[in-house]
């Protein structure tokens, strides 16, 4: 790829990089404010609460899905873009503020509540966006490997948050960090979205979105999308089974090897933490592959691993007696991940015309994370407290599996021209569907 493609794929990935740091420090520091914006009690239940307000945050991405894919789509990829981290740095700083349950009340965990929505509204913009921008920035030959760089920018933004989690775990005390020291990485969320804001304000549009010649009216409207619903219903199957691996293995699993494994918090961090190291090198060299043999192949390696698996994978993992046996069981989660992760972005991009790309994108997948990735933490502890943890690992397989019926009967969407219009809109008509 050429300078200037680089340069728009480092702008998108550097901004998907603080974004996703806001949304999973929230998940990652999750066990040290727990106590502060509910009444003392089970820490089950207290983490089953800021684990219900992290799924309502994904219950507002539908809703940015759809208000940020339109802006994207009528506006320009770059106008969206800037607006996801204008509402994720305001969300950054209202949880850094958020009052305690001893000082307000619930007025605490109302502002936790606010700050999430906000969240929800901007990551369910910024994942279209950045998917829809990475895409159609990259050289057709090698889509896949561009778009490879958002999950690579998602991860780091956690490995970041991870980072920053055992630095604060090593240089202050328990008893400082439940009381204050959670509220840094927030701080620090705000501060980079700041930087991320001023740095898209000079980005470069996308050229397949500046030649487009589909009628204005037309663009990101919902009407326009109806035409292609076959292919956002594909993009919501297709989703279903990913990002309930993903979710788990990631923001679920350092709660998971605490709480059920009985490892201590630096060892299961750490765990996570260099897991995410090696996953995130893992996504271009998967999405290059992906250029040369074909997004389905991939998707349908995911898939299969997932849905034999996940049950053996848990079961271990909730056994497992120190670092290297749980650092050896999750990067054999994540290889198996990778299959969807590394591609998953340019896939669906690649199902819809840029008049109603990023919409198509945005308000499907939203959806599905809403429904699925969004509450498989929630998902987790219900199954732990109901005493029937291994129910949960059996609903992660059979999401997979559901997944994998959708990969073998979708067509390879690698040589798709993204710059179809006028014909494709026309017709409405869904080639994709069924396997070739």
């Amino acid at each position: 790829m050429g300078r200037e493609h680089w340069k728009k794929i480092w702008v998108g990935s550097a901004g998907n990089m603080v974004e996703w740091f806001d949304w999973f420090v929230y998940a990652s520091f999750a066990t040290y404010f727990a106590g502060a914006f509910f009444p003392s009690g089970d820490p089950t239940a207290q983490l089953m609460n800021t684990a219900g307000i992290f799924a309502v945050g994904f219950f507002m991405r539908p809703v940015g899905g759809w208000l940020l894919g339109r802006v994207g789509d009528r506006k320009g990829r770059k106008a969206a873009l800037t607006l996801t981290v204008t509402l994720m740095s305001a969300s950054a700083v209202l949880i850094a503020v958020a009052p305690t349950y001893g000082a307000a009340g619930y007025g605490g965990a109302l502002v936790l509540l606010v700050a999430r929505l906000l969240q929800g509204l901007s990551v369910g913009g910024e994942y279209a966006a950045s998917a829809t921008y990475l895409t159609e920035a990259s050289d057709p030959r090698s889509r896949g490997f561009a778009s490879s760089f958002q999950y690579v920018s998602m991860t780091a933004g956690q490995i970041a948050g991870l980072g920053l989690q055992i630095v604060l775990q090593r240089t202050m005390s328990d008893h400082a960090l439940h009381s204050y020291g959670w509220r840094i990485p927030f701080v620090v969320g705000a501060l980079g979205a700041a930087v991320i804001f001023y740095l898209r304000r000079s980005m470069l549009e996308t050229e397949v979105y500046e030649q487009d010649a589909s009628h204005a009216e037309e663009r990101g409207t919902l009407r326009a999308l109806w035409r292609y619903r076959r292919e956002a219903f594909l993009v919501v199957a297709l989703t279903m089974g990913g990002t309930v691996a993903y979710y788990t293995y990631t923001t679920y699993l350092t709660k998971y090897l605490s709480n059920s494994a009985g490892l201590s918090k630096q060892t299961a961090t750490l765990v996570s933490f260099t897991a995410l190291i090696v996953f995130a090198c893992l996504q271009p060299l998967a999405g290059r592959l992906s250029d040369r043999i074909g997004r389905r192949p991939l998707l349908i390696t995911f898939a299969v691993g997932s849905t034999f698996l996940t049950v053996p994978i848990m079961t271990l993992l909730g056994h497992a007696d120190g670092y290297w046996p749980a650092l050896g069981l999750a990067l054999l989660a994540l290889v198996v991940v990778t299959g969807y992760t590394s591609i998953n972005a340019c896939v669906k991009a690649e199902l819809f015309p840029t008049g109603v790309r990023a919409l198509g994108v945005a308000l499907p997948y939203a959806l599905a994370n809403a429904l699925f990735g969004g509450t498989a933490e929630y998902v987790a502890l219900w199954f732990r407290h109901a005493g029937i943890e291994s129910g949960f690992y059996w609903y992660v397989a059979g999401c997979a599996a559901v997944s994998l019926v959708v990969y073998a009967t979708m067509r390879e969407t690698k040589d798709l021209d993204l710059g179809r219009t006028r014909e494709a809109e026309g017709s409405g008509e869904s080639s994709l569907t069924t396997a070739s």
